[in-house]
């Protein structure tokens, strides 16, 4: 029996993520222009990045809810796929988008989608990015509640948000896991990719890989 599709890849909750900063920088601007004390935020100061265009989700990506924290959380596919690929990706990463636009999609749904790769995404918020980290704790928090929609109604955003706040260690926590494994690997860039089959697993170039080569490559492993 296949196990159930785990439903998450960080880009697609990109939209989410980066509205939730924009709500919380206009509020922030609009407290401060009406000489009002604005409210804590758990997200760093500094000038967001403009918000991303919106991707439809993949028809792969079937949320469910999971422990906080829990890595299942942040996969898609099989976990018996004989191939598996690790992203660490970061929120307000260009190039990750790109590598998701051009290249991420195609894969999740030839390959993620019939159980020939097993797909997780790795947190590795960039410090050169003021929003990153906090992009990744509520993108955490909604993948630990299934929510993998585009877009989220306030009530959803609430949810998340008090989600977040209640699990924050957890959250936090499987957040650094995710950074020390890629320091262990060397990462230095996003999207950092690894592809783990037969028991051996390659480095591919940073910055993100073209279709066509991933799909040869993916191809060659599928016939050893």
């Amino acid at each position: 029996m296949k196990p159930p599709q785990i439903g998450w890849i960080g880009i697609l909750l990109s939209v989410l993520v980066f509205a939730a900063i924009t709500c919380v920088s206009a509020r922030t601007q609009t407290n401060t222009s009406a000489n009002a004390a604005p409210k804590p935020a758990a997200a760093a100061t500094g000038s967001a990045k403009s918000t991303p265009a919106k991707t439809p989700a993949s028809p792969a990506a079937k949320p469910v809810s999971a422990a906080a924290g829990s890595p299942d959380a942040k996969a898609l596919g099989s976990k018996s796929a004989p191939i598996t690929i690790e992203v660490f990706e970061d929120f307000q990463c260009p190039a990750c988008r790109n590598f998701y636009e051009t290249s991420l999609k195609q894969v999740i749904d030839n390959y993620v989608t019939p159980g020939k790769v097993y797909l997780i995404h790795r947190d590795f918020p960039l410090e050169m990015h003021p929003y990153s980290r906090q992009a990744a704790r509520l993108a955490n928090a909604a993948a630990d509640l299934g929510q993998l929609a585009s877009t989220v109604s306030a009530a959803q955003m609430k949810k998340i948000r008090d989600y977040q706040s209640a699990h924050i260690n957890d959250i936090n926590a499987a957040i650094e896991r995710d950074r020390t494994m890629g320091v262990k690997r060397n990462v230095n860039q996003t999207p950092s990719i690894y592809v783990t089959s037969h028991g051996k697993t390659e480095a591919l170039p940073g910055g993100g890989v073209n279709y066509d080569l991933l799909r040869n490559y993916l191809d060659y492993l599928l016939r050893q």
